[in-house]
């Protein structure tokens, strides 16, 4: 019997079927259709819009010879209210014709929906409308090369004539906006259309962008909107496929009410939409036009994963069930409560992802059965289904009120949005949001309309993240030019730029900015590949400041998160720097993985970091593996009786919150031992006396914070003049000393240092001896990439002598890690996309990233310039048995004497044997 129905007699819904009257049958007679009663309820229920957050509105089936009386019903209710009435259209749905079959349901239900008579703002439907307007225009009779010229003409005169798109832009942006939009249209018509039809001003051509990111019929392909809307026109669609212009047109359709029902705190209409508007099919014999576009629906929100607040409610007599795999059917709807509504819809909703993640055909399907039309009850239920009342802030008789109220917070809120008076940026440029906290610069930039730091001093960070935002841009070009193919992220650096107190024009920030520039290395690799290399990733790095001493990372991770969250092209994959192992630091780690996404610390050490996240990663060996090589070198090589430790924790913070230098005495007791530990540690305060440790035989060993180094040196000076200890050795904390030439200037002559190192490995002497010796692939292409000219500045490693020839330790790390992880996303995505299509940015997420990273690690560990980096098959993200050094200078004010490199212990490469060793040659 399916598809067959029964002779009625025409009621006054089938005499004005685009109408919203009254109908006559059986539901205005006091008796309904067994099960209406149910129907009515959930219905009331699933359009009535929650607060905060929108709900999943499923694609409901009313099959059985009741059906169609059952939708009459609905319709009635929803017509009843003479005030807040849901918005909703009524369409039969007739036989498939033609190529798009469900255009004609789909401007019916555009045109009942449009009329403004819901007593609520109008509904627009500007891509929607745009869409069909391009269908319908033929250019078959041009000439070929004149078919250009005249569809832009066309689409300025359209933009001209339409008022529906000119009320849309008033409404959206302002009328002020709108009006200054109208007289400079007037005096550049041509030149500003063809702006607005790039898509690449904000605020301006909007529908246009859209048409040209979503992925339906590849507009990438066409390269621009007029290439793409000439292949839309009836002479020149035949070749399309007509499956995926079916898709654009219901996706369009959504894509209004999407926008329509957006709630951006800037905009009132879409909180005074309480109601989702309702779609009421009625449909004939199988296969028609409204089975098609339920269909479609249905695919459409399974292939752009995006919300939408549709609720189409299709009825046929046909008593089958609906064909495909996944429905959920409802029964017994007579006997549900308003209660029973919500409990009914949740059940449907806890199983509606596991039918997707099955790629159900019918995921998003409700199946109502109702039972035959011959089985009456009494009319009950909801008299008319009403929208809620806005709320109190967005009703218009408040309107004037609120503007008044919102002048001055939505001039602070102006100001903080702009980085507030100390950290003014250019809006409208990239991606950065900035505010000041205790007088520093917070939060994250992509451009150069602002970069952080601007103290006396510190050109060098600057000229770093100036050269990493000029390859944004170039990156984005490149990724264009690929016509958008190859993968692309972001990834964001997370550090300490600010807050140091410095000497006049000394460079503060030599660390950061060395992690800054692995990151600039391992863009350029990128940007340097061949565009056709569809399987290289591109890499956008944005820069964030967390603050002195990442004091604020809970507000620049709060702003980092928001920043994933956004559509991009380019998603973020990971989050690289941290900078110090603090309280702070792991707070930092904790909120990152809340929000999903990996961390990367090239350089932390403090042990057992990765207890804060799930998803931490460091590039570093652990501060035990540190105490352990200490204690060896000490016995193996010094072969000293004893060693004294001092220690510091930093300016304005405590031990407790120091899990860098906390961790690190932990593991030095360990590590020593009674036998060579000479007493408890002594913390080291300004102007400390250190006479004791004149002449000290055994090895002084400083486990404290670089910034406090220099005032260590200055003690020992002032106490022992030329009768310094005969062994000092620092913690690897002290590389950012000695990467800072300005304080190394005043430092005593006399006393040679022996300082940790966790990259010794990337140095310059020692990238030329692994490339010259072992022929060593990774250094070399570091090492060619670090000379490049333009790259750093200046270049490295050219043999000039002196300090800024040299590659700081930090530079390889931070390529390593991010190396590492693009590595993972070329990898995830060879997987999970066919070769040469377009880029996806919703194929990769950061925890896929990390997983793939934990899955490379076993089967081939990432080899860097720093060595191999391998984690245990534990799943910490600690790597075990990295290389870790000590260096040597004779004269640590001498900059221009590369250090040497006199201990080392753990491997190069996996299956590497990690024994502890006195180097050879310095650059093992």
């Amino acid at each position: 019997m399916d598809g067959e129905r029964e002779p009625e007699t025409e009621s006054p819904a089938r005499r004005n079927p685009g109408g919203s009257g009254r109908t006559g049958g059986r539901s205005g007679s006091g008796v309904a259709p067994r099960g209406t009663v149910g129907l009515l309820r959930l219905a009331a229920f699933l359009v009535r819009r929650p607060r905060p957050r929108d709900r999943r509105l499923p694609v409901i089936w009313l099959s059985g010879r009741g059906g169609p009386a059952a939708l009459r019903v609905l319709r009635e209710r929803l017509d009843a209210p003479p005030r807040r009435r849901v918005p909703h259209a009524w369409a039969e749905a007739g036989r498939p014709d033609g190529a798009l079959p469900v255009l004609p349901l789909l401007n019916g239900l555009r045109a009942a929906l449009s009329v403004q008579t819901f007593g609520g703002d109008r509904l627009w439907f500007r891509h929607f409308g745009l869409l069909t307007w391009l269908l319908e225009q033929d250019v078959s009779e041009l000439d070929s090369d004149a078919v250009p010229g005249e569809l832009v003409r066309r689409l300025r005169q359209r933009l001209v004539e339409e008022p529906a798109a000119a009320h849309e832009t008033a409404g959206q942006l302002g009328a002020l906006y709108h009006l200054v939009w109208q007289l400079v249209r007037k005096v550049v018509p041509a030149a500003l259309f063809r702006i607005a039809v790039s898509g690449r001003i904000p605020g301006v051509g909007r529908q246009y962008r859209w048409f040209m990111r979503q992925h339906y019929l590849a507009p990438a392909q066409s390269g621009t909107f007029p290439a793409l809307a000439e292949r839309l026109t009836a002479g020149a669609r035949h070749g399309e496929d007509p499956d995926q212009l079916n898709r654009l047109l219901v996706h369009a359709f959504l894509e209004d009410l999407r926008r329509a029902y957006a709630r951006p705190p800037w905009r009132v209409r879409g909180w005074r939409r309480t109601a989702y508007p309702v779609a009421l099919i009625l449909g004939g014999r199988s296969g028609d036009a409204g089975e098609m576009l339920l269909g479609l629906l249905n695919d459409v929100r399974d292939e752009t994963g995006r919300w939408d607040p549709l609720l189409a409610v299709y009825a046929t007599e046909r008593p089958t069930p609906v064909a495909g795999s996944g429905p959920h059917t409802t029964v017994r709807l007579a006997d549900l409560d308003p209660g029973g509504a919500e409990e009914e819809w949740r059940k449907w909703e806890e199983q509606l992802d596991r039918r997707r993640h099955a790629r159900a055909d019918r995921a998003w399907f409700l199946l109502v059965r109702t039972p035959p039309r011959g089985d009456g009850e009494p009319a009950g239920g909801p008299s008319g289904i009403t929208a809620p009342a806005p709320p109190w802030f967005a009703r218009r008789t408040l309107a004037v009120g609120v503007c008044l109220a919102l002048l001055a917070p939505g001039a602070v809120w102006a100001g903080r949005w702009l980085g507030g008076p100390d950290c003014l940026h250019a809006p409208f440029s990239g991606q950065v949001s900035v505010r000041a906290m205790g007088g520093e610069c917070v939060g994250h930039s992509d451009d150069s309309s602002f970069k952080f730091n601007d103290q006396p001093g510190q050109e060098n960070l600057r000229r770093v993240q100036e050269r990493i935002f000029e390859q944004n841009r170039e990156a984005r070009d490149i990724w264009e030019r690929s016509g958008r193919r190859r993968p692309y992220v972001t990834l964001v650096y997370l550090g300490t730029l600010t807050g140091r107190s410095t000497k006049q024009n000394e460079e503060a920030y030599a660390a950061e900015r060395e992690e800054l520039e692995g990151l600039a290395v391992a863009q350029y690799q990128g940007v340097q590949e061949p565009p056709s290399n569809y399987g290289a990733p591109l890499l956008r790095v944005v820069v964030a400041n967390a603050g002195f001493q990442m004091r604020y990372a809970d507000a620049a991770v709060s702003m980092i998160a928001d920043l994933a969250r956004e559509e991009s092209d380019a998603p973020v994959a990971g989050v690289i720097g941290l900078v110090e192992s603090r309280r702070s630091t792991a707070e930092a780690l904790k909120r990152l993985n809340r929000a999903g996404l990996p961390a990367i610390a090239p350089t932390l050490s403090g042990d057992r970091m990765d207890r804060n996240s799930k998803l931490y990663l460091q590039m570093a060996a652990p501060n035990r593996d540190q105490a352990e090589m200490i204690a060896a070198y000490a016995r193996g090589v010094l072969r000293v009786r004893d060693v004294r430790v001092y220690y510091t924790h930093g300016e304005r913070s405590s031990l407790e919150e120091d899990y860098y230098v906390s961790t690190l005495l932990d593991g030095l007791r360990d590590s020593l031992g009674g036998e060579l530990l000479d007493g408890e540690p002594s913390f080291f305060g300004s102007g400390d006396d250190l006479s004791r440790e004149c002449g000290y035989p055994g090895m002084l060993f400083f486990a404290g914070r670089w910034s406090e180094f220099n005032g260590f040196l200055q003690a020992l000076r002032t106490s022992c003049g030329n009768n310094p200890p005969r062994q000092l050795v620092a913690d690897d904390s002290v590389n950012r000393y000695m990467a800072n030439p300005e304080l190394r200037k005043g430092a005593p002559g006399t006393v040679p240092l022996t300082y940790v190192s966790k990259a010794a490995l990337s140095t310059c002497e020692a990238l030329e001896t692994r490339v010259r010796r072992q022929r060593d692939e990774a250094a070399d292409r570091f090492l060619r990439s670090v000379r490049e000219e333009g790259l750093l500045s200046p270049p490295r490693c050219l043999g000039r002598g002196d300090a800024d020839d040299r590659v700081g330790e930090r530079v390889g790390l931070a390529y390593d890690s991010a190396g590492m992880l693009l590595r993972a996303v070329e990898t995830l995505v060879a997987r999970v996309r066919a070769p040469g299509q377009p880029w996806d940015p919703h194929a990769i997420n950061p925890a896929a990233v990390h997983a793939e990273v934990l899955h490379q690690n076993y089967v081939n560990p990432y080899y860097g310039a720093t060595g191999s980096t391998v984690y245990g098959t534990t799943g910490k993200g600690e790597p075990t048995d990295k290389r870790i050094s000590l260096l040597r200078v004779e004269k640590i004010s001498d900059r221009t004497t590369p250090p040497v490199e006199v201990f080392h212990c753990g491997a190069v490469r996996k299956g590497d044997d990690p024994a502890c060793a006195r180097a050879r040659d310095g650059h093992r």
